[in-house]
């Protein structure tokens, strides 16, 4: 009996101890300390390194909570700072899991659809979903074995009212009108001026598409005819207009690097070498091409909202982005004197692609998972850490349906069958 009452004694003693700890010593710093978390905003360091701060909280918060549950006391003062924080940093874009690892080029939604889409990739990568891109399922063409169909790489997909269509290399065109149950292979003239590098459904059986020699097409048979759109190549108008002192025009090989189109026709083209760039215009006969007026090559271009009318936006080695104000006039060769710089820190890495989810709100993505956003219309970008832990780089960003619509959708892709969904509940 008298050793059980020294251990009873013991266990009161510790208990004591721990009361008095709790209320004056150092665990009563870390409560003060614990209760400034939720306050962010009296700091002035940016998103990125608040969240690299708060981690660094957390667990000294938990460690609080189970010492002052051992003694039996109240936690919600506790616990509240936490809760503001998880609400807080609720990410914008979230990854979604999928059954592929390979590089994804591009997605696209049918708008009579939105629920309906697909994912085309590396290595005859096809998905598709039909919850509006939760969840992804792997599809495989009939057409294709499956050792050959293996050796693709799908690089473009267009949906639009089940009419469908994907192209890709070695030079492959697929079509279908049930929305992908049934695909039928296009075959491809040995005349054609290049391979196609992209396409857009336009409607039942309708089509656009051009070349990587900017040789642009039309179709309104489901692909048995196409009538050319341009008189010549660009390769034949840069070797009929380079007397004229287009600069790059003497360093043009023959094919395009990168093609936009914006939802009326108009079409950029950047030269593979990134030192050249060229406007078309329905109408037209020829591509223009338009000197540059710096040395620092193109990494990617594009039309701000989808539109010509609102302005073009570029993207130059190093990180640098640039955009015109709206109505451009493409007709002007030094048409690169239009455009300014946008303020953007991206540390060096490359800006691949930037997308206006809204006319003030944009977003940029490039290398190394980097995810920019500006809410001023692309004046001022921020960082944006949600991809900060993935690996790869992201390659597309594109956002589905009406600009109008503050429940705007819309996806990142990239290397690594990496697929990023955003927010908008975020």
């Amino acid at each position: 009996m008298p050793k059980i009452q020294q251990v009873v004694s013991f266990l009161s003693l510790c208990a004591s101890i721990s009361l008095a700890l709790l209320s004056t010593g150092p665990f009563k710093k870390s409560h003060r300390f614990l209760s400034m978390v939720n306050t962010p905003g009296e700091t002035s360091c940016d998103s990125l390194s608040y969240s690299n701060e708060l981690k660094r909280k957390i667990p000294v918060q938990s460690g609080v909570n189970a010492i002052v549950g051992l003694a039996g006391l109240s936690v919600a003062s506790l616990a509240s700072p936490l809760i503001s924080n998880a609400k807080d940093s609720v990410k914008i874009w979230s990854k979604v899991d999928l059954p592929v690892r390979e590089t994804l080029f591009d997605i696209s939604f049918d708008p009579s659809k939105p629920t309906h889409g697909w994912v085309v990739g590396a290595k005859g990568t096809f998905l598709e979903t039909f919850d509006g891109g939760d969840t992804w399922t792997t599809r495989s063409f009939t057409t294709l074995d499956e050792d050959e169909e293996i050796n693709y790489r799908f690089e473009v997909a267009s949906l639009l009212d089940n009419e469908g269509w994907i192209i890709g290399k070695p030079a492959i065109m697929l079509h279908t009108r049930d929305g992908g149950k049934q695909f039928e292979r296009i075959p491809l003239s040995p005349k054609l001026p290049g391979d196609p590098t992209f396409i857009t459904a336009t409607g039942p059986g309708q089509a656009e598409m051009i070349t990587s020699q900017g040789a642009v097409y039309t179709t309104v048979n489901g692909g048995l005819n196409w009538k050319a759109q341009v008189k010549e190549t660009i390769d034949a108008t840069l070797n009929r207009v380079s007397s004229s002192g287009t600069s790059g025009a003497s360093f043009f090989t023959g094919k395009i690097a990168n093609q936009i189109r914006d939802k009326n026709g108009n079409y950029i083209a950047i030269g593979s070498r990134g030192n050249l760039f060229l406007t078309w215009s329905p109408g037209q006969d020829y591509w223009i091409p338009h000197n540059r007026g710096s040395s620092r090559r193109i990494q990617n271009m594009g039309f701000i909202g989808n539109d010509v009318k609102n302005g073009i936006w570029m993207t130059l080695n190093g990180g640098a982005l640039l955009k015109t104000g709206p109505n451009p006039d493409l007709n002007q060769v030094d048409i690169e004197s239009l455009f300014t710089s946008s303020k953007i820190n991206s540390g060096g890495y490359g800006i691949i692609d930037v997308s206006w989810r809204a006319p003030e709100n944009v977003w940029a993505v490039g290398g190394s998972g980097i995810i920019f956003e500006s809410k001023d219309g692309g004046n001022v970008f921020r960082f944006n850490d949600n991809a900060k832990d993935i690996p790869g780089n992201l390659y597309r960003v594109k956002f589905f349906g009406d600009e109008s619509d503050k429940k705007r959708g819309g996806f990142a892709l990239g290397s690594d069958g990496v697929l990023l969904k955003f927010n908008t509940a975020a």
